[in-house]
């Protein structure tokens, strides 16, 4: 028989053992708690980047107001529809495509036999020096291009290859046309173009550069804007300042 003093020792250990199992699984239970508490804020915020990175969002861009630039001349007409059903500027070419380009990789950026489709977006381009519009030019971005003849003008459908940023016509829509999701700039797009872009300059325009995202003044070095899905960019060199054009993307751009 175990003494009474044997019996209480033995009830208060049992006791004290459960008093530290019920510790422990209480801190385990708060652990757990801590763990999903922080697993929804990561993925809460995993979201809002998804949702700002669909939506044009990430980081905040050098912008100011239109208003800083003081009185704009009313931009022109637009020119007549090409064949991507936007309007082509009825003006000359700011410089022709390169020439004697062999498909090697630009700032990173491939050239295939075939677009690529894994990130496909269009941004629009337009550009006036000294007040006067200028062409960016088909075949930007496609060596060999050759163009099919269509009602509304000739349209670069073939080439060599195709780098992962180009033009199909002369209406400032630049294809981006990627394998990979990454940010692209408008500085790749001159460097496939083989032209220098920098704030006092656009191709072989020199003068005081004014960078236009979205209606709103870039601040930064017009390389750096970001070529992001419809985005309306307007580079002008030298004066008059010209308000913001804009155009309406059709259905497939």
């Amino acid at each position: 028989m175990v003494p009474k003093s044997s019996r209480g020792a033995q009830q208060r250990a049992r006791e004290q053992i459960a008093r530290m199992r019920a510790e422990q699984a209480r801190r385990r239970r708060r652990r757990l708690w801590l763990a999903g508490i922080l697993a929804a804020v990561v993925l809460a915020a995993a979201v809002t980047g998804i949702v700002l990175g669909t939506a044009g969002g990430g980081p905040s861009l050098p912008l100011a107001p239109l208003s800083t630039l003081g009185q704009l001349t009313p931009a022109p007409a637009p020119g007549a529809l090409g064949p991507e059903a936007v309007p082509e500027p009825a003006a000359a070419a700011l410089a022709g495509p390169p020439a004697a380009v062999t498909g090697q990789a630009v700032d990173g950026i491939g050239c295939q036999t075939s677009e690529q489709t894994v990130f496909h977006i269009h941004a629009h381009l337009t550009i006036f020096v000294n007040g006067a519009a200028r062409q960016i030019p088909a075949a930007v971005g496609i060596p060999g291009g050759q163009a099919q003849s269509t009602p509304q003008g000739p349209f670069i459908d073939t080439g060599t290859c195709f780098y992962w940023l180009h033009t199909h016509a002369a209406d400032g829509i630049i294809h981006i046309e990627s394998p990979v999701h990454r940010t692209y700039t408008l500085g790749n797009f001159f460097d496939e173009w083989r032209q220098p872009l920098g704030p006092t300059r656009v191709g072989p325009a020199a003068g005081h550069v004014v960078a236009l995202d979205n209606g709103q003044v870039y601040r930064g070095n017009p390389r750096d804007i970001p070529l992001t899905a419809h985005a309306q960019i307007q580079l002008e060199v030298g004066t008059p300042l010209v308000a913001p054009e804009t155009i309406t993307f059709p259905a497939g751009l």
